[in-house]
Formats: C-alpha cells, structure tokens, sequence
C-alpha cells in the first residue's frame, strides 16, 4: 500500500495522478485527505480515503496501516504560530508511526542546503524534517529542490496588469529553479520502485543557468510584452505576507529564508543541474504553465 499526503495540493496532486494512472502498479493507493470532496471524482473512484490532517498521529496510524510506502509533505501553512513547532508538530508523529507500522519507504519533499544553510526560515524546519525522519531508520528519499518555478504563480496579476514580478535575489545573481511537476514525477517513480535502500538526498535542479534577471528576459518574450524583475528586500518580504495574513513568525521565518539564500547562495550558479531528475526548463515551464495564468 501507498499512501499519499496532501493529496489535493500542488505536488501532492501530481504525485497521486501519476500513480492512479502508473500501469505498471501493483500496490493500493490510500491518501490523507482533510477535504475528500476536493478529490476528483476519477481520484476518490480508484483510492482510499483518511479522512483529517497528517499532524494528527491517529489519522496517520490509520492511514499507515498495512502500508510499506508513503509520500508525505509538510503543507505550509502561514498562520502556525512557530515555524519549527509546524514541522515538528506533523514530523514526531510520523517518526512514531513508522516504529510502530513497519512502513519501509518515504519519500518526502524537502530542500536544498543540507551542510551549507544557516537560520534559513522554513529551509531549515525542512531540513531538521529530514534528520528527525532519517533518524528512525527507515529507507528514504528527500527530494531536494531550489525554487520552484510555481512560485510565480502567485505574481500571475503583477505580471499582467503591471509588467513586474518580485525577487528577493540580486538582479544578476543566478537562481537555480525546479518545476513541480519534475518532483512528482520523480517521486511517483520512487513510490513506485521497491529496490531502492539506504536513506539519500535527491537534487532536483532544472537545466537553466539564469540570472534573476535573464528569467524577467524570458518571461518578456514568452508573454511577448515588457516584463521587469523588481528586487524587494527581505523586510518588504515579510511584510507582504503579513499583510496576507501571515503570522509574524511565518512571515520571519521567510524572511530569514530570504537571507540566506542571499548570503549563502545555495539555490544559485555553484549547484549542477540534474537533468535526469528535473528536465524541464524555466523557458518550457513559462510557455506551458506561466503563460496560460497570465492570460486566463
């Protein structure tokens, strides 16, 4: 049996939508749901549904029973009071149903930084995940990008009615990305495989070599109007989530992200790109998937 986390979500749902349509699966699908009506209904035909929040250790027991593999990721979530009580809160009682469930595998979407990121916010939380994860034993895989290109979709309106977007990076400072859709399909085919052992990171780093200000360039010619990056502080970065309702604590803990990825520069030019794991470029991703948002 697998189980799937966040099943609705922006991974998670690609995730699920791999597996329910892999032909060569051989295992159950069950996921963790707090809405089952957001399932599809082709989804809710062909899974098991647990009904509630992966943080709570009895709908987790539940859901892992009987199950040897599991995709599991820690939802955002802007209101928590406490950036690593967030990650704490789902991760100890995951570490303490794998005990006592005997799941094998977990695949868990994580970061880049491990070694090199210092108080870097939400990185950091992610990152501890990992280790308090990894400490149970089990076989596991974290998947490990840098940005991901999907967060330009919340700038979708910026872009269209003004020509701007905004980065907390330098202009001509490279920023490595990654598309969602290179993780799911990364982890489905880890869900999906029983041969793998031992417990390893998964850089997922797209081809491109851009600066922040070569991605604007990009964005200009695939919208085919002017498209300026506008560089904001970290500061101006936590405010504006503050002002959507973040708490303060959320909203320093991406500040503090935002920092580091400034002053270590671990999503940038000195990390390789990892074709086999994430093949899609910024360029293809505008095209596909950025364009269409704008012009809805």
């Amino acid at each position: 049996m697998i189980v799937v986390t966040t099943p609705t979500g922006q991974i998670g749902r690609q995730v699920l939508d791999q597996l329910v349509d892999a032909p060569d699966r051989t295992k159950g699908i069950r996921v963790i749901a707090r809405d089952p009506a957001r399932l599809s209904a082709r989804v809710r035909e062909r899974v098991e549904v647990v009904q509630g929040s992966h943080s709570d250790a009895a709908v987790l027991n539940e859901a892992c029973t009987g199950a040897d593999r599991l995709f599991w990721l820690v939802p955002p979530t802007p209101q928590a009071d406490s950036v690593e009580g967030h990650f704490r809160d789902f991760t100890e009682p995951l570490c303490e149903v794998i005990g006592r469930q005997g799941v094998e595998r977990v695949v868990s979407v994580s970061t880049l930084g491990r070694g090199v990121s210092k108080n870097a916010g939400q990185i950091s939380a992610s990152l501890a995940m990992d280790e308090a994860i990894m400490g149970t034993g089990v076989h596991y895989r974290a998947l490990c990008p840098p940005f991901l290109m999907e967060n330009l979709l919340g700038q979708a309106a910026s872009i269209r009615d003004a020509g701007v977007f905004s980065l907390t990076v330098e202009e001509n400072r490279v920023l490595r990305t990654c598309a969602t859709r290179d993780i799911a399909a990364t982890a489905a085919r880890l869900l999906l495989d029983s041969s793998w052992t031992g417990q390893h990171d998964v850089p997922l780093v797209a081809p491109d070599d851009l600066t922040a200000e070569a991605m604007a360039q990009v964005v200009s010619e695939v919208l085919n109007r002017p498209v300026h990056l506008r560089r904001t502080s970290s500061a101006d970065y936590k405010a504006t989530a503050l002002r959507f309702g973040a708490s303060d604590a959320w909203a320093q803990g991406l500040a503090d992200m935002a920092d580091a990825l400034m002053d270590q520069g671990f999503y940038g030019a000195a990390q390789p790109s990892t074709p086999e794991t994430a093949p899609t470029g910024f360029r293809t991703w505008c095209e596909e998937v950025l364009r269409p948002a704008v012009l809805r």
